[in-house]
């Protein structure tokens, strides 16, 4: 496989990943971070990352509209809940 079709594979896949976190709006940032390590947050700095590293300059705000689709505090009022005390202590424990 040459590298341009591996880089628009890679592309199709994360953009994949991210339509199907938009779709599931029940999965909450948190849950995630418990769970996998990383959450939509950490994909949109990612994003902004290899835009700066390219000499693209994009701010965090930026990145988190491009991958949510909406500014960030939109999206966050619809859809995001305040975490419990379960979910803050889960994430205390792996990420502390």
């Amino acid at each position: 496989m040459d590298n341009m079709t591996q880089t628009e594979l890679e592309a199709a896949a994360f953009r994949r990943l991210r339509d199907h976190l938009a779709t599931r709006t029940d999965v909450q940032n948190i849950d995630l971070m418990n769970l996998g390590g990383f959450c939509r947050n950490c994909l949109s700095r990612w994003y902004q990352e290899a835009a700066n590293d390219r000499g693209i300059e994009m701010s965090k705000d930026e990145a988190r509209e491009i991958f949510y689709g909406m500014p960030y505090d939109d999206w966050k009022s619809r859809h995001q809940t305040e975490a419990t005390k379960e979910q803050k202590a889960a994430f205390d424990i792996s990420h502390g």
